[in-house]
């Protein structure tokens, strides 16, 4: 394990572990901003349009940042079409209230997210359909060996640049960092936090500035309004990845809805 190899003297002076931190920071930046932005705005609710290229990119971005939690857009747009329709009740494949906690609710989560993975589920017609798919890369990226090389890469870096113990409770995150991301978004914001509008679910906003899961956490407003791009309604409310997918909109890498 490295000690010393990020440490300097004093004038340059380099916060032992601030490599492995900066690093986890990172990829849960990149991670949330792709899932909220390809697999949910754009997978799910064909919030704006992109060309075959761009969608190849973000299916790529999808395995770099999500890396052993690799997610499908298909399954993952099934899935939370899903939760639209049915959120907050028995049918809900991930409602707080009827999953106990939240372990139980990501297995639920889990259970039918692979049931739509492996295409041995039938969800109603209303659900399938207008989402990306790129099956053959699905699989390489789902398949355990590839989840395993993963999990073997974050090990293995985590050996080498962590220089505390505390740092190494970051790795199962690291390895889960996608469903972690879910958990997040389908559990706080379905249970706690304020709501602006009166939906017939639980979701609320969790938080009113959502830097940690990019503007996911407005649940309220987002179940309110399923359709528009910028989850932060109120003034003190801000949703970075809709600016993000603003200034890819001026850089003409997506196409926004008129709307938008």
């Amino acid at each position: 394990m490295a000690r010393c190899i990020v440490e300097k003297d004093r004038l340059g002076c380099y916060v032992p572990g601030v490599l492995i931190v900066s690093l986890f920071v990172a990829q849960w930046m990149l991670a949330i901003f792709v899932q909220s932005s390809f697999h949910h705005r754009y997978a799910s609710h064909r919030m704006f349009t992109m060309n075959h290229v761009m969608e190849r990119i973000f299916h790529v971005m999808a395995f770099v940042s999500q890396g052993s939690s690799y997610l499908s857009a298909r399954a993952y747009a099934i899935l939370h079409r899903e939760h639209h329709a049915y959120s907050d009740t028995a049918a809900d494949p991930h409602a707080p209230g009827y999953a106990g906690n939240v372990v139980r609710m990501m297995w639920q989560t889990a259970k039918r997210y692979s049931a739509h993975f492996e295409r041995r589920s039938n969800p109603d017609h209303r659900f399938l359909g207008d989402y990306p798919d790129w099956p053959g890369f699905d699989r390489f990226a789902s398949a355990w060996p590839t989840r395993l090389a993963w999990g073997v890469g974050y090990t293995l870096l985590y050996l080498w640049l962590a220089t505390a113990w505390w740092q190494f409770l970051l790795l199962p995150v690291h390895m889960l960092i996608g469903p972690t991301q879910g958990a997040i978004v389908n559990w706080c914001g379905h249970r706690y936090g304020y709501r602006n509008f009166p939906t017939g679910d639980a979701s609320r906003n969790f938080l009113p500035i959502d830097f940690l899961t990019g503007g996911e956490l407005y649940q309220n407003n987002h179940h309110y309004f399923s359709g528009r791009l910028n989850f932060a309604v109120r003034k003190f409310e801000l949703d970075p990845t809709y600016w993000g997918l603003r200034l890819m909109a001026a850089l003409r890498l997506i196409r926004l809805q008129p709307a938008a």
